[in-house]
């Protein structure tokens, strides 16, 4: 499903509001609500308007629990942090008990932090299928989305729902959920905004490239839902909208 906003702050209401109305949803049905983060600025609108009212008060954040897609192995203090970024926009404003935010903590060696999230997920889903009740995911100007780089091996890990990598050109290591987990969602919803990424998003959705170049291709929620929300500018090229 592919919806068109005119511009990213319709955009970012849009995704703001299907973010309570999921969590609501989720709660009713089976008690809590988990929800895997973006980050990146595309997302930043949509987290600034959950911390407000009315969206902060509809919220049933005491039932809420966070997750990241990925993250870069810098501490939460750098500007590349993507739990840093989060913190400051949403979480520090609204009423979710510290227990149930579970940041990647990147800091450490890549390779023990991919282990221990990876851990932590697996805690969390024990005795229940491990889908998410909402994911969060962006496009990078390259096709990737949470840490899924085009032509990395990470891109064929089948077990693990974890991965630690390095992407080339880049000082610091990430951890990146895989792709088997994020299939596995109940909910995949794509954030995509700006001009500049009208070519990159008409070739994903209209030409079907080789998921190994555009990783954003290889997520397609196996029993769950995914839906494309892209505004104006971005969606200039598509064949195809609603």
């Amino acid at each position: 499903m592919i919806s068109v906003y005119p511009d990213s702050e319709a955009l970012g209401r849009a995704a703001a509001e299907l973010f309570a109305e999921t969590a609501e949803r989720a709660v009713f049905d089976h008690g809590r609500c988990s929800v895997l983060l973006a980050g990146g600025e595309t997302p930043r609108r949509t987290y600034g308007l959950l911390a407000d009212t009315p969206l902060r008060d509809r919220v049933p954040w005491e039932h809420l629990h966070l997750f990241w897609g990925d993250e870069r192995c810098v501490s939460f203090e750098d500007p590349r942090s993507n739990a840093g970024m989060i913190y400051g926009i949403l979480i520090d404003k609204v009423p979710i008990p510290n227990g149930q935010v579970h940041p990647i903590h990147g800091v450490c060696d890549s390779s023990q932090a991919a282990e221990e999230y990876e851990a932590l997920l697996r805690r969390f889903f024990a005795g229940v299928p491990p889908r998410f009740d909402l994911v969060l995911l962006g496009l990078g100007v390259d096709g990737h989305t949470a840490s899924l780089f085009p032509d990395s091996p990470v891109l064929e890990e089948r077990e693990h729902w974890t991965a630690s990598i390095h992407r080339a050109g880049e000082e610091i290591d990430r951890v990146t959920l895989t792709v088997p987990l994020i299939n596995q969602a109940k909910l995949v919803v794509f954030l995509v905004t700006g001009y500049n990424k009208a070519p990159l998003l008409h070739e994903v959705l209209d030409e079907q490239p080789d998921p190994r170049h555009r990783p954003v291709r290889m997520i397609s929620p196996v029993l769950g839902e995914l839906r494309w929300m892209v505004d104006r500018p971005a969606a200039r090229l598509l064949r195809r909208t609603v």
